[in-house]
């Protein structure tokens, strides 16, 4: 699509005030001197007048603010970073994972494999603003969401959305939404009221209200996680689910429930360290997949009529993700070729010995594993000799890995195969274009409703579901003959 296309694309999506789109791209109306989401209820401003931008970042670099009327910050973010594969997507999943707050631009070049002058042209280049700026915006959001959502003082919000000063917090709110801070609390607020977790918020407790793209099948996230539930370490329901996570300043738990809307997640994060708060939120944001643009996924699945009546069944499937890669990694291992209930069991036993609360990191299994797993040796061998790859870094995984870079460096390690690889691109990366075709249940669910049930028929028929053969899995997966019996973890 060229540059023109895609701005009269954009440009009806604004006048129509589509929300499918809030988040995806931003309009900046430069009569005005703001910036707006696609579904502001506001005039459509002239085409001559309006430019649109990939980021919030960009907007700010064009010198324009943030619209108060339709908050373009209060949206679920962009789709983008999980179905793209190239730089600049990968560097955004770690902008928001604040590598940059962490360790710095050229961190985060180190992380990607590039120097930092080169991601810096790229991310301009691509996304209209550098790696500083993008952090700076995504300071900015999760400000924002602080102040909505929690009664912490105004200089609490400031260190724990990663802001190095109460005067660098109060310019930048300024800039971005020319407001100060108890402004920007009460309209961000604007018909919700008070929020209902205040009074847990001074001891590293908070509730934050996370909004996600319609359709959300939130019930079926909450049943994956807790049938998949590992004793001892996390447990849930229909409506919730509870774990502990590690995160950079230390130990902290989060708990997510059904919100007051079907497109809505209550999440509660009890943290060690206040400017962890951003890292938890996009990492529960991960998990849950809650930027998935559901309505175009259901749309290009339900165009194959076989899946259609199983899309129409589940709208906005979702790929219930992971907290930590390397956690997701041994967990996979140690539920292949058994049923789920074993896997619980061996991963209760694991947590319960080796884990002191959490779950064991790789030092600990390389160095304790054999004497808590059970098992034929040649699996046991193969999930110690992963850690030991863990641990001295011959095996590294990231959230910024290319997806081939990813499958290339775990197909690598002994013992594991395509469809581990394929399993936890989907479940570690968020993957949207990923189908393992080698697993049986896949195969038999194929068969059964008149597709190919053999690994190359079923690969070839796939290649019309791109890019979101993932989800075209999960359908699958949860249309399993009944004799099925699924040995995922």
């Amino acid at each position: 699509m060229n540059d023109q296309a895609t701005f009269e694309m954009r440009y009806r999506a604004l006048a129509s005030r589509d929300a499918r789109f809030d988040g995806q791209f931003i309009a900046g109306v430069h009569s005005t001197g703001i910036y707006c989401r696609p579904s502001c209820p506001a005039i459509t401003p002239k085409p001559g007048n309006v430019t649109f931008y990939r980021t919030a970042a960009a907007a700010h670099e064009a010198g324009l603010r943030a619209c108060k009327r339709c908050q373009p910050d209060a949206v679920p973010g962009s789709p983008d970073w999980n179905l793209r594969d190239d730089l600049a997507a990968r560097a955004m999943r770690l902008v928001e994972d604040g590598v940059v707050e962490r360790e710095g631009v050229d961190g985060l070049a180190r992380r990607l494999g590039y120097s930092s002058r080169h991601l810096t042209r790229v991310l301009t280049a691509e996304l209209g603003a550098g790696p500083l700026s993008l952090a700076r915006a995504h300071r900015a959001q999760t400000a924002r969401t602080l102040l909505a959502s929690t009664e912490l003082p105004v200089a609490d919000v400031a260190f724990a959305a990663g802001f190095g000063s109460l005067r660098q917090f109060n310019d930048t709110i300024a800039a971005v939404y020319r407001a100060t801070p108890t402004e920007l609390r009460a309209l961000s607020r604007r018909g919700r009221g008070r929020p209902p977790a205040a009074p847990h918020a001074a001891s590293g407790t908070l509730t934050l209200h996370l909004a996600a793209r319609a359709p959300l099948d939130r019930a079926g996230l909450f049943r994956f996680f807790a049938d998949h539930a590992v004793p001892g370490l996390e447990h849930g329901d229909e409506t919730s689910f509870a774990r502990p996570i590690s995160l950079p300043g230390g130990p902290a738990a989060v708990e997510v429930r059904a919100g007051a809307t079907v497109d809505t997640l209550l999440a509660t994060v009890r943290l060690a360290r206040l400017a962890d708060v951003g890292v938890a939120v996009a990492r529960i944001r991960r998990a849950f997949d809650l930027d998935a643009d559901a309505v175009a996924i259901d749309a290009a699945l339900a165009s194959d009529p076989v899946l259609a009546p199983l899309v129409a069944a589940t709208p906005g499937i979702r790929i219930a993700g992971s907290f930590d890669p390397v956690e997701a990694l041994f967990r996979t291992l140690v539920g292949q070729q058994v049923s789920v209930a074993s896997a619980r069991t061996a991963l209760g036993r694991l947590v319960a010995e080796l884990g002191d609360g959490a779950f064991p990191d790789a030092q600990t299994i390389a160095a304790r594993g054999r004497d808590v797993l059970r098992g034929p040796s040649s699996r046991i061998d193969a999930i110690v000799g992963v850690a030991e790859a863990l641990v001295d870094g011959r095996l590294q995984l990231d959230i910024g890995m290319p997806l081939a870079e990813f499958r290339a460096a775990l197909l690598a390690q002994r013992g594991i195969g395509p469809w581990t690889a394929d399993y936890l691109a989907m479940r570690a990366l968020g993957a949207p274009d990923v189908l393992p075709v080698d697993d049986l249940v896949i195969r038999q669910s194929a068969a059964a409703l008149g597709l190919p049930g053999d690994r190359t028929g079923l690969d070839r028929h796939a290649a019309r579901w791109s890019p979101w053969r993932s989800y075209a899995a999960l359908h699958l997966w949860r249309a399993r003959p009944p004799r099925a019996r699924s040995a995922r973890a």
